[in-house]
């Protein structure tokens, strides 16, 4: 699946790679930003400064998305679960497990950990445009803040979409299994 990864950096023991199909979703990402989304909100800017939001807000996605993946890694490796990485590709990112939880428990706080770390990121980037318009930024600046504001509570709800294999599947399963103590019937 992950045939054509770069290795970008190493963050707390975890090893962050990129497959290069992210590429073309940091490409349309910022198009998108630049040519519709930030000229419809925040109009009357320049070309070049919808340009730089468009890089800037994908370049936030990125980081977002990171963040998300390695509160999934941290909780993993606080359990004791071997962990070989976290990859970023073009459906976004992937925490790279070498075996499954061992505990119903372990499970949920894997699983929620990311959606909850999203939210938690969203927070943060609305006190910045909270502080960014008190300080009199530019609002090219508060329009990026508040696209990562916004798209952090997007990917934390997203997230928790009861389909597995994603975070709001991995929590049902979880509380499946700890009701029938039985993973295989969880997962089915």
């Amino acid at each position: 699946m992950f045939e054509n990864r770069i290795s970008l950096f190493s963050l707390f023991g975890f090893k962050v790679k990129l497959d290069i199909t992210w590429f073309i979703l940091a490409v349309l990402i910022t198009w998108s930003l630049a040519k519709g989304v930030f000229p419809l909100y925040f109009e009357g800017l320049s070309t070049a400064t919808y340009w730089w939001m468009g890089a800037a807000g994908a370049v936030g996605l990125f980081v977002s998305i990171i963040f998300h993946e390695f509160f999934h890694s941290f909780i993993a490796k606080l359990y004791g679960l071997p962990m070989k990485g976290i990859t970023l590709f073009i459906f976004g990112g992937v925490s790279e497990m070498e075996d499954e939880p061992q505990s119903p428990k372990i499970e949920f706080l894997m699983a929620i950990a990311g959606p909850l770390s999203s939210l938690v990121l969203s927070g943060i980037f609305y006190v910045l445009v909270l502080l960014s318009r008190s300080i009199n930024m530019p609002e090219s600046v508060s329009g990026v803040l508040i696209y990562l504001s916004i798209i952090n509570v997007v990917l934390a709800v997203f997230n928790l979409i009861p389909a597995f294999p994603l975070d709001g599947g991995r929590v049902l399963r979880s509380i499946l299994w700890g009701a029938k103590h039985n993973l295989r019937w969880a997962t089915q």
